[in-house]
């Protein structure tokens, strides 16, 4: 199966400003974040994040707050966004194709992901734009959820596969800007 932008959406989880600082090699997950968000915007595909106790964590880092759609953010207290009910109605929700990027790995975006696949949502999960604190709990998230059908896919993987094809202006533009 492949990623499909007239069925897909991208899930950003939880990349908060006080939890981003202890996740391993957070500043490129932050940026690889980032660079999925602005190729999603470029290629019409919606975009939404969510926030885990915002009062005790903090609000999105500001880099990726200031690329992120208005009203794109919603609040949770469970740790994944089905259990939470907190996208429902959210730009893009009724899509078939999720494709999740964030932290931490091990706990919300693993929770997420298992009751997306379990309601029957086509799951990709962007290995190079997540994880936690410790590495080897991001590895053993990224075995589970692959033993569950869900796709482990790049940021590239993600732009090429919504792409479709080159020799066209969007392909041009977004391997100008973002396939350097």
């Amino acid at each position: 199966m492949l990623i499909d932008r007239e069925h897909a959406s991208l899930l950003v989880i939880d990349v908060q400003e006080r939890l981003l600082p202890v996740i391993h090699d957070w500043p490129t997950i932050l940026d690889n974040v980032i660079w999925l968000v602005q190729v999603a915007q470029r290629l019409n595909v919606p975009v939404v994040a969510s926030e885990q106790y915002p009062k005790g964590l903090g609000q999105t880092h500001a880099d990726l707050r200031a690329v992120l759609p208005a009203g794109a953010v919603a609040d949770k207290v469970h740790f994944s966004c089905v259990a939470a009910d907190c996208l429902q109605g959210m730009h893009g929700s009724d899509r078939r194709q999720r494709v999740i990027c964030g932290i931490e790995a091990h706990v919300c975006v693993l929770q997420t992901a298992l009751e997306l696949r379990w309601q029957g949502k086509e799951v990709f999960i962007v290995a190079d734009a997540v994880g936690s604190r410790d590495p080897a709990n991001r590895d053993l998230a990224l075995a589970r959820m692959r033993g569950h059908g869900i796709e482990i896919v790049s940021r590239e993987m993600v732009a090429f596969e919504l792409l479709k094809r080159a020799g066209t202006s969007e392909f041009r533009q977004i391997s100008s800007e973002f396939l350097r």
